[in-house]
Formats: structure tokens, C-alpha cells, sequence
């Protein structure tokens, strides 16, 4: 299931260029991920007081049309589950006409924050806090 978040490029984010910072894509991409959570009804402190984090293990970026200040954009994010400890997400920073202007995909796990160690099955850890598990492709 897709999720997506709403931004409008701010001026204090922008390069030298008058082009969105290629680090704010993260950022972007960081805050779909913990608005999908929070309307899962995983947030933040609730993973912390189930006792794990997630964590970024890798990050590749396609940056495909600029953006400018002023610019609005919607940021999707998609789970893709596998086996195993990691997993990844998709995500898409699209303009109101359609344009996509980056594509990030990531790769993740969930830190057992006492061992200090990535959960053997992340998905299920998940599920079992969140209210909306089918939000994270659960």
C-alpha cells in the first residue's frame, strides 16, 4: 500500500543553485517514514518503549528533475518485505503535474535497542505494535 506525505520546498533548503539540497531528499524521505508509522499507529515512542528502533542501513538516490523553492511535492513510501533481518522501501518525490523528480530506495532494519542488534523478524515485531499493520504492508 502506498502512503504518501505533502512538502513544499522551503527557501532555508535549497543550494547554492536554488535547488532543493540533494541531503533534504532524505530528510523527505526520512519524514514519510515516520508519518506512515505514526498513522500505522507505530510512532516513535511507541517502538521505543516496545524496545527496538528502526534503523538505515543504505540509501541510493535518482535525482531526475530539480525542485526549486515553493515547489510542491507529495513523498510516497512503500514497504518491500523479504526474509531475513533487513528490508527496504521505495519511495517517490513527485510534483502536483505528475513529474517525479527523485527516486530513493532504502534499506532497513529494526534495532533491538537493549542487544543492540536488528531484529530477526522485523515485520512481525511491527505488526504486533502497530494499530494499522496492513498500512505497512502487514
Amino acid at each position: 500500500m502506498t502512503f504518501s506525505v505533502p512538502i513544499v520546498v522551503r527557501g532555508y533548503e535549497l543550494d547554492t543553485q536554488g535547488h532543493l539540497n540533494q541531503a533534504v531528499y532524505l530528510q523527505y524521505a526520512e519524514h514519510a517514514r515516520w508519518e506512515l508509522l505514526r498513522a500505522a499507529g507505530a510512532p516513535q515512542d511507541k517502538l521505543i518503549a516496545g524496545g527496538i528502533g528502526p534503523v538505515v542501513l543504505e540509501n541510493n538516490i535518482k535525482y531526475l528533475r530539480e525542485l526549486r523553492g515553493g515547489d510542491e511535492v507529495t513523498v510516497s513510501v512503500d514497504f518491500e518485505w523479504s526474509t531475513g533481518k533487513t528490508f527496504g522501501f521505495r519511495h517517490e518525490i513527485r510534483k502536483l503535474d505528475g513529474t517525479v523528480a527523485a527516486e530513493i530506495k532504502t534499506t532497513g532494519g529494526l534495532l533491538d535497542l537493549a542487544a543492540r542488534r536488528l531484529v530477526a523478524e522485523p515485520g512481525e515485531r511491527l505488526a504486533a505494535l502497530a494499530e494499522r499493520p496492513d498500512l505497512l504492508g502487514l
